[in-house]
């Protein structure tokens, strides 16, 4: 007769030592805390996806600054929300988010719905995000599992396979939904996330002060270094790009990007058709051809300069854009270039543009400003 083992991940005192943990050494003051209002915590959850606390509190106050509530967000143009977000990064959230507003607003009269399945089927909201949201605005039992509930989990209960496998990834939930307290769930969901933000941090964890320590098998076999078990390592993509900030007078040219792909309906510089090198090329170079041709659209081209090289780094692979300062004699009409538009360079800090591009470009234009007054 075959034998199937029964899992038992049962285990009140986990939930009850990291309850008491969490209302005593547990973060109380952030912004989003201390309320039951679910567009403060969604707006919350969405922008720390992948995102420190401390980067997101700024965009945080701004952001309810300009979208003071949920219709107001719905209501709002998405340019506006992307000018909000940029710099803060993964800007599929902030598509998303808009959404979402619109569809809270449209299909529950602009009430977030309490129920973790009716959340997770809302755009950018994802099974983890659904139940923190349950969790903290309305005391629903739900379970999470993010990156920081991963680490404690492979670490206190000796979990030595990767956490991003499939099967290692069910187990987990299984063992998140069993860990689940009667009551007290917001203390527990936010001490799962205090942990691992504060003392089960992926380097140099604290595990003096845990309150995991006697129960940990990381702790005990000397272990916490190599769990949890690290995803095996793959060679970065590299990608190369040549970037055109054509300047005339005041304002420089810039371009929509489509709304879906990398900085997905942000403004961007052009870019050199033909020049998104192999992932093994030298940074892309472009020749004086391909340039007067690029902006022959946009008017007569009178000098050109290669700036330095910058690598912006994603999530999967890394981005050289060879950035080029071009100077026109004489503008072209654009009546007909759907997409692109002259920008003045003194709203570029407000632009939604890509973090590393608006870098590029207040430093450029900076630097232009300050050799037009030496000269005078």
């Amino acid at each position: 007769m075959k034998v199937v083992a029964v899992e038992n991940f049962e285990d009140p005192g986990f939930s009850a030592d990291l309850i008491g943990w969490q209302q005593v050494h547990g973060r109380h003051a952030l912004p989003w805390q201390n309320t039951r209002d679910a567009y403060l915590i969604w707006l919350s959850e969405i922008m720390l996806q992948q995102t420190q606390v401390s980067a997101v509190l700024g965009y945080y106050a701004r952001f309810l600054e300009r979208f003071p509530t949920l219709r107001d967000l719905a209501a709002a143009p998405v340019e506006d929300v992307m000018a909000q977000w940029s710099g803060l990064g993964y800007y599929t959230r902030a598509r998303n988010l808009h959404k979402c507003a619109q569809r809270v607003v449209a299909e529950y009269d602009g009430v977030f719905p309490s129920d973790p399945v009716l959340l997770a089927e809302l755009p950018g909201i994802g099974r983890s995000t659904a139940a923190a949201i349950a969790a903290f605005s309305s005391g629903r039992r739900a379970a999470i599992m993010d990156g920081n509930v991963k680490r404690v989990f492979a670490r206190v209960f000796g979990i030595d396979t990767y956490p991003g496998e499939k099967k290692t990834e069910e187990a987990m939930w299984r063992r998140a939904e069993a860990l689940l307290p009667e009551s007290g769930i917001e203390s527990y969901t936010q001490g799962l996330m205090d942990m691992g933000a504060t003392l089960c941090t992926r380097s140099s964890p604290s595990c003096e002060r845990c309150p995991m320590q006697l129960r940990c098998v990381a702790f005990k076999t000397g272990r916490t270094k190599d769990l949890p078990v690290r995803k095996p390592k793959k060679a970065t993509p590299e990608k190369h790009t040549v970037m055109l900030a054509i300047v005339d007078g005041g304002q420089v040219l810039l371009q929509q990007r489509p709304p879906t792909g990398i900085w997905g309906g942000l403004l961007s510089l052009p870019e050199l058709d033909g020049h998104i090198a192999a992932e093994d090329d030298e940074v892309a170079d472009a020749d004086h051809d391909a340039l007067t041709l690029a902006v022959s659209r946009f008017g007569e081209m009178e000098s050109y300069d290669r700036l330095s090289t910058v690598t912006h780094v994603f999530t999967h692979y890394k981005l050289h854009i060879a950035p080029y300062q071009v100077t026109l004699a004489r503008r072209q009409g654009m009546a007909a270039e759907a997409g692109y538009v002259w920008y003045d360079a003194g709203k570029l800090a407000d632009a939604a543009l890509p973090a590393p591009v608006k870098k590029l470009l207040l430093e450029l234009l900076g630097d232009r400003r300050e050799a037009q007054q030496r000269m005078f």
